[in-house]
């Protein structure tokens, strides 16, 4: 995303390694994380908060859902309280079950919640970064700070919709990745088509029901923040929940699987608040529930999916 910026706007990069900004500024390069894409002469990186946000017309939030209150909680004092806000996170925090956006309200109750936002949908980041053609939506209630920010953002290779479902499209991008762990799962077993089909499928009713349970409209989860995602990420070996599925399905442990990632897959993190959130709601997660007991409870994939298939016969809904 700050090389998306960085096309058209001057845009700073924080980076929590100095060593890391000082690489990003000395070879244009993102080696630890986008090796062999050529970021644009507009982006520099910092290590140093304040010099990252000082001054900023917009500030964008990509940090993980477990580090997000702490680094902005940091950087909000030197954050214009009128200045839009994007978060790019699709997680939820783990005790509190608040979504990103939620965060930066408890945070920051002085700041304009209607220009704080979500931008989601299905961006794998290299194919991003390649240039290859890709679509996103920005959840935002501030429809003039929405369309201000699809304008600095958007370009041929990357279009960008508008929504001020805020509530639907940050849940979807949270939701997927409990799903997209789900896909892995299946995709490591063997599984072909008709069980990813019919995954993908159900995992979408699973996540609308929640999501508009809680607020969001239904139309917002059969759009980019949802079905768009749900396929991309599911389907996709460069999707980090989906590998963590597929490693799982493989015998692998999942302390060892995340110790020899270097990036985060929320789903990880994200299953426990979506079942409690479920259960607070009223919402039957059977998909969610069963990746829980693979990831916490030692049941195998496989099992896993003997349980979904032999549940009660129901009318599709």
């Amino acid at each position: 995303m700050a090389a998306l910026a960085a096309r058209k706007n001057p845009t700073i990069l924080w980076a929590r390694r100095p060593e890391l900004a000082e690489s990003i500024n000395e070879t244009a390069e993102n080696a630890d994380y986008l090796a062999d894409i050529r970021l644009p002469y507009g982006l520099r990186a910092t290590s140093d908060p304040a010099e990252a946000v000082e001054g900023a017309e917009l500030v964008i939030m990509a940090v993980p859902s477990h580090g997000f209150r702490a680094v902005f909680s940091g950087m909000a004092g030197r954050i214009s309280d009128e200045t839009p806000l994007l978060s790019l996170v699709k997680g939820i925090e783990q005790g509190t079950r608040l979504s990103m956006t939620q965060v930066i309200a408890a945070e920051d109750g002085e700041r304009n919640p209607a220009r704080v936002g979500v931008l989601t949908g299905p961006n794998l980041a290299r194919e991003v970064a390649n240039g290859q053609p890709a679509a996103a939506v920005i959840g935002m209630a501030d429809e003039a700070a929405s369309k201000s920010i699809q304008a600095a953002l958007m370009d041929p290779t990357f279009r960008i919709y508008t929504n001020t479902d805020v509530v639907g499209c940050e849940l979807a991008g949270a939701l997927k990745n409990v799903m997209a762990l789900a896909a892995g799962m299946a995709r490591g077993l063997g599984f072909g088509q008709n069980t990813l089909a019919a995954l993908i499928t159900r995992a979408l009713a699973e996540l609308t029901r929640l999501g508009t349970a809680m607020g969001g409209t239904p139309e917002t989860f059969a759009g980019l923040a949802g079905m768009g995602d749900l396929i991309a990420t599911c389907q996709s070996d460069q999707s980090r929940n989906n590998r963590v599925g597929m490693a799982l399905a493989r015998g692998q442990k999942l302390e060892t699987i995340i110790s020899e990632m270097n990036m985060v897959a929320e789903g990880v993190k994200t299953v426990t608040p979506v079942l409690e959130l479920a259960a607070e709601h009223g919402i039957e997660t059977p998909i969610a529930s069963q990746v829980s007991q693979v990831l916490h409870e030692g049941v195998h994939p496989r099992d896993a999916v003997l349980t979904l298939m032999t549940r009660e016969a129901r009318p599709e809904g």
